[in-house]
């Protein structure tokens, strides 16, 4: 099969276990992709088969200079504060509270690399948002790191606030933020992003995207990765989300 004109079996049977609401089960264990860039292919191949566009990127690290994965955002998976979820079409509803950012400028596709300088230099608004983490996989969390990513890295749904311009003096590395559900704190003991300081991570993303040859446009909300861990809501209810300095966030799970 040739990746680069046909969708592989694995992001067909992602697609086919989205669209049924059906978490995949057992699979070949061959379809597994055995590294990264097969797993990036996976995620173009996913889009491609839903017949949706980029709208965004979410983007982390699990460590202060550990290495950076991300995956693209259907633009349909992107939504207002304040809009309401079924949780029967989430197999699992987990929520984490991040801060996006959208760039003043588009990156194009060049030869050379983009310098962390000419990111940061792009850098328009801000926005708190908040990432439905979910997964087409019956077993997840119990599935290799490299399938999780090859399944958009288990997204599920981004709530995104409003945006504001940005400010380089935010507190990003240790802002002060509130969660809840119905009302009660769902905010860990330990407060922080694993990445650090989040803007670290966008040069990874523009010259990940743009060696693809594809741009960056400005419109793109690049979310990066959790400061509250991930809370799974076993019930419906009121989710609320601030983070001091930008505005805040909701959503509704039915």
């Amino acid at each position: 099969m040739n990746s680069a004109t046909s969708p592989s079996r694995l992001a067909q049977l992602l697609v086919d276990a989205h669209q049924e609401r059906s978490p995949l089960g057992e699979f070949d264990a061959d379809l597994q992709p055995t590294d990264k860039d097969a797993a990036y292919q996976i995620q173009q191949d996913i889009l491609r088969l839903r017949g949706v566009k980029p709208g965004g990127w979410k983007i982390g690290s699990k460590s202060l200079t550990g290495p950076i994965q991300g995956s693209p955002l259907p633009q349909n998976c992107l939504f207002a504060s304040a809009s309401e979820f079924d949780r029967a079409g989430y197999p699992q509803v987990g929520l984490e509270l991040e801060v996006a950012f959208r760039f003043n400028r588009a990156f194009t596709p060049r030869d050379e690399a983009y310098s962390d300088d000419e990111v940061m230099a792009g850098i328009g608004e801000m926005a708190a948002t908040i990432e439905l983490v979910s997964s087409r996989f019956a077993a997840w969390p119990k599935i290799e790191p490299l399938t999780q990513l090859a399944d958009l890295l288990n997204h599920g749904a981004l709530i995104v606030g409003e945006f504001v311009p940005y400010e380089d003096s935010f507190d990003f590395v240790n802002p002060t933020l509130e969660l809840t559900l119905n009302g009660a704190s769902i905010v860990p003991s330990a407060v922080a992003n694993p990445a650090g300081d989040p803007r670290r991570l966008l040069p990874w993303l523009v010259n990940h995207h743009t060696r693809q040859g594809l741009t960056v446009p400005k419109e793109f909300v690049v979310t990066t990765g959790s400061y509250t861990g991930i809370f799974f809501a076993e019930s419906a209810g009121q989710v609320q989300g601030r983070i001091q300095g930008l505005p805040a966030i909701s959503l509704t799970l039915v």
